[in-house]
């Protein structure tokens, strides 16, 4: 079972920063750009980004040298006393504040080490495929810095809310706070080894899922086994376990927004008969686009009905440009995936996206409108986005449902992936709070 342990993070030094660092954190490396680094070191030249950041764009290895640099800033850093070290092992209790669809959450976390574990071969449970070029550009930092700056996301499950309960700091002052993005990123240092060791025993029952950061659980993983190709590695030595964020998946803030999709590289022509070719995996039905979004009528129908017409649940809306027209749509043959993907397990064959990827654009558009040639697919999470993008080429908008969190659990304990982009945890965890030395 899981094997949790407090550490020495590497944090800013609050004697010379205070309280809050919202000029010195991030976002996560994997969603920023050149702009974006800029603007960070705007606000301030020790932004974690000039670290954690050597290389754009961060899903392919860089040269040697900007690793090196960013290795060497960090040393900097710890020696100049930028960064501190704690001085005992602790774990960092992390809440985060936020509105989405009109509601406020508090999604209630901690940062702590957890035993690296093969996947497949324990209690931690991936979701997502991943690629070699992030890992590779994650492990060469990794190897120069010797650190990891961000952490992976994990979840467990806890109805009871035990784990939260020990871990109560509701009534004490954080020991850092950080505002971005309208997140309000709050931080407690938590030293208590009997809240630790309760913490620990309880955690040691439960699985793990990788809600986000595969890359760096899998960069973590290679980065062991180099050390270990150099010589025995001790069963404590800190590359033996990765940096995790846990939140328990019955939090009220743990929220999974949808990542849709719109297909182009088609003519008008062709764009026509696609929405003929829809007919025969999803029941369509028009919408009064002007009512709402289509985001808002996708969860509006599948949660009530919007009239007599709209009664139905909906898996699908789609949009297409030629008419502006936005269509509800159910799924009419999910059992075909049972002989299109009759190599993958049962909880996969019950997604809306295995549905949708798997027959309706490999089958019905790729095979049965283009030829075999697979469209060009672009992601979102914004449903307007969507729209937008199926306007700007021609294309054709799936606004999706989310994933739920008995999908996930589903899936991964299944021993199979779901298709690419099912999830998009929000908010994103904030890079520059705790930083996990390797060494």
């Amino acid at each position: 079972m899981p094997d949790i342990r407090p550490f020495k993070a590497l944090r800013y030094n609050p004697s010379r920063f205070g309280q809050d660092l919202s000029a010195l954190i991030a976002p996560p490396y994997d969603v920023l750009d050149d702009r974006d680094k800029a603007r960070l070191l705007a606000r301030n030249e020790r932004n974690i980004v000039a670290v954690d950041l050597p290389h754009v764009p961060p899903k392919s290895a860089g040269p040697d040298e900007v690793y090196a640099r960013a290795a060497e800033t960090l040393r900097q850093w710890l020696s100049e006393g930028t960064l501190i070290q704690e001085d005992a092992p602790a774990i960092y209790v992390y809440h985060q504040q936020y509105q989405h669809g009109g509601r406020s959450f508090v999604r209630k976390m901690f940062f702590a080490r957890m035993r690296l574990e093969e996947f497949g071969a324990g209690t931690v449970f991936p979701h997502e495929r991943t690629f070699g070029g992030p890992k590779e550009d994650r492990l060469k930092l990794m190897q120069a810095s010797r650190a990891q700056l961000s952490a992976v996301f994990g979840l467990y499950s806890d109805p009871a809310n035990a784990i939260s309960g020990l871990l109560s700091v509701d009534e004490s002052r954080p020991d850092a706070v950080a505002e971005m993005d309208g997140v309000s990123n709050r931080l407690w240092v938590l030293r208590e080894a009997g809240v630790i060791d309760a913490m620990r025993a309880k955690m040691a029952t439960l699985p793990v899922y990788i809600a986000d950061g595969h890359h760096r659980y899998g960069t973590a993983l290679i980065y062991r086994k180099l050390l270990a190709e150099q010589g025995p590695l001790p069963e404590d030595h800190p590359a033996q376990f990765v940096l995790v964020g846990f939140c328990a998946m019955e939090d009220p803030g743990c929220v999974i927004l949808p990542t849709h999709r719109v297909i182009s590289g088609f003519t008008s022509q062709q764009s026509e008969r696609i929405l003929d070719a829809l007919a025969a995996g999803i029941d369509l039905r028009v919408a009064d686009a002007t009512r709402s979004t289509p985001e808002e009528w996708l969860a509006a129908s599948t949660g009530a009905a919007q009239g007599a017409q709209d009664a139905r649940p909906s898996d699908i809306a789609v949009y297409s440009p030629h008419g502006g027209q936005l269509y509800l749509g159910t799924f009419t043959k999910r059992s075909v995936l049972d002989t299109l993907a009759a190599d993958r397990t049962p909880p996969y064959r019950r997604l809306d996206l295995a549905y949708l990827h798997d027959y309706v654009i490999n089958e019905l558009i790729a095979r049965g409108v283009l030829n075999g040639t697979a469209p060009t697919i672009q992601y979102t999470h914004a449903a307007d986005e969507a729209v937008k993008l199926a306007k700007d080429t021609g294309g054709i908008a799936f606004i999706t449902r989310p994933c739920t969190m008995d999908d996930l659990r589903a899936v991964s304990e299944a021993g199979d992936l779901m298709p690419q982009k099912s999830t998009f945890f929000y908010p994103k965890l904030a890079t520059g709070l705790v930083v996990n030395p390797l060494e």
